[in-house]
Order: structure tokens, then C-alpha cells, then sequence
């Protein structure tokens, strides 16, 4: 263990001599020129994004799941009641929703599938999303009674399903006809009536999304978040970070080993083909170990394990070390 140490220490210290192909980090030469980068690093490995020596767990922040609030501190109940009769009612600002017989508002989870029937949320997702019991459902006017059914859990229970989608509620809505799991995550939705998602209009709007996906996309792009304002996206929607110990004249870099299990490198972009962000800002770097990163206003940008579908920006904030970059290449800084 002594002499890993001690590798690992020699590898962070290290001075390496990369190309850096941007415009504007550092000389104000155009053309590609050789800058020295060095690795940044304490003697042990940096863990997961951390690097401070303090212990963070995986590197997903307190509560992190797959689109769940990481603040979450809601229980499910330990004997979740059947749907009884379904009813489908107006929320503002969300649309036609349906609800459960005590008039909570009813979920489906994009990482679930449809056909066949599948639920994908378990453990401590099914905390904050509890199952709803198949037993007991009852259709409505304006539900079609063919479109319930059932699905096994891995537990062994049986979840009601609706147009196939497995059915949830939300343990953060506790009064009838709240509606605060609308969009979490990016994953999860209010049911409309057909199966689709409710804020859509239902499965005529998810038809036309299913559509519009085979279209290519910019492989870098500013896009407008409801949190934080413009932020860059790579290709696949997914948020792009920056980390608060790399630095981006002299290049160094700070997410080395395990760090990079959790934050994965950006790979690099022709710059005239990204939309919402001036080229200039645009470019690459050789990292220690010969592979080239995407860089931002000259700093290294990664993506995020924890954002498990386009949109997401669980990765803002973490640790108070990394943050989402806008479309003038800048940090974004944390909000609460």
C-alpha cells in the first residue's frame, strides 16, 4: 500500500507537456501551441471527485438517486393503500392528472418500461416513490378500465400499472392535488389519462418526442434551465461541470483514479458546430493519461454519473466543488 502510495503521489505532482487546442488559454497564439499542464493531487487518491481528504461517500451527495430529490428525508408507508377509484383532475400549470382514490396525484418513472411492464425503481427509490398496489383499482369516466393492469415488483408484490407504466406516488405530496413530483429528476411525470404524461398532453405528445429523438443533435449547446439559467450540454443532453480544483492556466488537473468513476471526461466538439457559445471558448487538452477532454474558456469539463437522464444537474453543487457552465464558459454558481 506504502509504494501505491507513493505512485500515486509521483503521478499527481507530475508535470506533464500537452498540446492545448483552444484559442485564448494563455500566450493569445491561434494556432495549437504547447502549454505545460500539471496534475494536480495530495498524496492520497483523489476519491470520487473529493480530493480534500475529507470522506464523500460515492460522490453523489447526501441522499442522491436516480430522480430523487438528494434532500429527500420522506418515508414510504410501511403498507402502501390500494388506488381505490381513480379520478383524473385539473392541477395548474401541470394539466389533466390522475389521482388516487384520497385524491394524491399518480406517477410514472421514465426508466421504467411500458412493454413489457417493468419497474426500475426499488430500494431506496421506492422510499420516496412508493409503489401503488394493483388490488383494488378502480377505473373512472374518462379512464379506460383496459388500460390497468399489473406488473411484479422484484419484491414479489403486485404494482398497479396504467397503459402498462407502472404507477407511483410521491412521498413529498401531502395534501390532494399537489403535484410537487411533476418533472424531479427530469424522470418522473404526472399520468395523464392514457398512459402518457400528463404536462405533455399525453401519449400523442410522447409519440411526437419519440419522433423528433432520431434527429441529430449539436454536440455542444447552451440550453435554457429553469434553475440555473443557460447551461451547456453535450450531444446526449447531459449537463457539462467543471471542478473546482482543476484549474485552467497553468492547466492542471484535479479529477485523477476513482474521481473519474463518478466524473467522466467530456470528449472534445469541432467547435463551429456548437450552437449557444462562441468557438473561442471551445477547445481541448491532453490529459495525464494521453486521452483529450473537451475544454470550456480553457477548463476541463466532465459530465456526471449521478444525471441519469438529459436535463438533469444533480451534479451542481457537489461538495461545493463542482458546478454547471454557462454560455459565456463561466462557472454557475451554487443556488439554494
Amino acid at each position: 500500500m506504502g509504494n501505491r502510495n507513493r505512485a500515486t503521489t509521483a503521478a499527481a505532482g507530475s508535470v506533464l507537456t500537452v498540446l492545448l487546442l483552444a484559442s485564448g488559454c494563455g500566450s493569445g497564439d491561434d494556432d495549437a501551441r504547447t502549454v505545460t499542464v500539471q496534475a494536480a493531487g495530495a498524496e492520497r487518491a483523489v476519491g470520487h471527485g473529493a480530493g480534500d481528504g475529507q470522506d464523500y461517500g460515492d460522490g453523489y451527495g447526501a441522499g442522491a438517486e436516480a430522480g430523487a430529490d438528494a434532500d429527500a428525508d420522506a418515508g414510504a408507508e410501511e403498507d402502501p393503500s390500494p388506488a381505490g377509484k381513480l379520478s383524473v383532475r385539473e392541477i395548474p400549470e401541470v394539466g389533466r392528472v390522475v389521482t388516487d382514490g384520497a385524491g394524491a396525484t399518480l406517477y410514472r418513472f421514465d426508466k421504467d418500461t411500458a412493454q413489457p411492464p417493468r419497474s426500475n425503481c426499488a430500494d431506496a427509490c421506492a422510499t420516496l416513490w412508493p409503489a401503488v398496489p394493483a388490488d383494488g383499482a378502480q377505473a373512472p369516466s374518462g379512464v379506460d378500465a383496459g388500460l390497468l393492469g399489473s406488473v411484479e415488483r422484484p419484491d414479489g408484490t403486485s404494482q398497479l400499472t396504467l397503459a402498462g407504466w407502472p404507477v407511483y406516488r410521491y412521498a413529498k405530496d401531502t395534501l390532494p392535488g399537489e403535484a410537487k413530483g411533476e418533472g424531479v429528476g427530469g424522470t418522473w411525470h404526472a399520468l395523464a389519462a392514457d398512459g402518457g404524461k400528463a404536462a405533455d398532453g399525453g401519449k400523442a405528445a410522447d409519440a411526437g418526442k419519440a419522433a423528433d429523438a432520431g434527429k441529430e443533435s449539436a454536440p455542444l449547446s447552451a440550453v435554457n434551465d429553469a434553475k440555473l439559467g443557460k447551461l451547456l450540454v453535450d450531444g446526449q443532453g447531459r449537463t457539462l461541470y467543471r471542478f473546482g480544483k482543476d484549474s485552467a492556466w497553468p492547466m492542471k488537473f484535479g479529477c485523477l483514479d476513482a474521481c473519474l468513476n463518478t466524473w467522466k471526461p467530456a470528449a472534445p466538439v469541432e467547435a463551429e458546430k456548437a450552437v449557444g457559445i462562441s468557438a473561442g471558448l471551445v477547445g481541448s487538452a491532453e490529459r495525464p493519461d494521453g486521452t483529450r477532454q473537451l475544454t470550456i474558456d480553457c477548463w476541463p469539463v466532465y459530465t456526471f454519473t449521478g444525471d441519469t437522464a438529459p436535463g438533469q444537474t444533480n451534479g451542481q453543487g457537489v461538495q461545493g466543488l463542482w458546478f454547471a457552465v454557462n454560455d459565456a464558459g463561466k462557472k454557475i454558481a451554487a443556488k439554494g
